[in-house]
């Protein structure tokens, strides 16, 4: 009897140790299972990517709510078989909107521009695949906006903890996103400069778009609107 409550004691304990791991980094993952105090860190350069689906509105508009959560659940099963190529993190996903990033919180040189962007290009590919169950005939449509910068990495929360991102590049990459064109990645100057010193990809400027950011001066936090320009990722050389 002792043997047998034992064995499903490990197995429950499995069980919570595959889901901590499922939802923070693994290596913090082990040192909050050791106890360890995890504190926030600082990293000099990363890239975010967030995507939504383009027409999220009118697909739920004519969409049974049960129809609205397997299409999510299915989009986000199509994007979690994609991003396991590639040296990408998943931060989180909010209502339709999936956000990655690459270089934290395991740092990988200056390679996590060219990694978001080869998984943004295969994503954008593989949505001529994707069939929406109730609306065959509907086309996945992904807006990917891209950014590259500093940011602060930290676990949030004790009872459901998360590995979050802030500052100004998540805010970025999240405008580059909302701003952005159906079927289309869309990048910022500075991941421009960053594929660009890596070579290997093609990019074409669309223009400026007006964008409001957000800046620490001293002890001062300061809003204003900026024009930023913005490139798409063509194609892979």
């Amino acid at each position: 009897m002792t043997e047998i409550k034992s064995l499903e004691i490990r197995k429950e304990k499995r069980k919570t140790e595959k889901l901590l791991h499922e939802m923070l980094p693994k290596s913090m993952a082990y040192r909050l299972q050791k106890g360890e105090q995890i504190c926030a860190e600082q990293f000099q350069c990363v890239t975010v990517f967030f995507s939504d689906i383009a027409d999220f509105t009118e697909i739920s508009i004519n969409s049974a709510p049960i129809d609205i959560v397997r299409f999510l659940n299915d989009v986000y099963n199509f994007i979690d078989s994609q991003i396991v190529k590639y040296d990408v993190y998943k931060v989180e996903t909010i209502g339709c909107v999936y956000m990655v990033s690459s270089g934290i919180p395991s740092r990988n040189g200056d390679r996590h521009c060219a990694e978001i962007s080869r998984l943004s290009i295969d994503l954008i590919q593989a949505c001529d695949e994707f069939v929406i169950p109730h609306m065959q005939t509907h086309k996945l449509q992904l807006r990917i906006g891209v950014h590259t910068g500093p940011v602060v990495g930290g676990i949030v929360g004790n009872k459901m903890p998360r590995y979050c991102l802030f500052g100004d590049t998540v805010n970025t990459a999240s405008r580059m996103q909302s701003n952005g064109l159906p079927h289309r990645i869309h990048i910022s100057q500075a991941t421009d400069s960053a594929l660009q010193k890596i070579g290997g990809f093609e990019t074409k400027l669309r223009g400026e778009i007006n964008v409001k950011v957000c800046t620490v001066l001293s002890i001062h936090s300061q809003c204003f609107n900026c024009h930023l320009n913005v490139l798409n990722i063509i194609l892979l050389l």
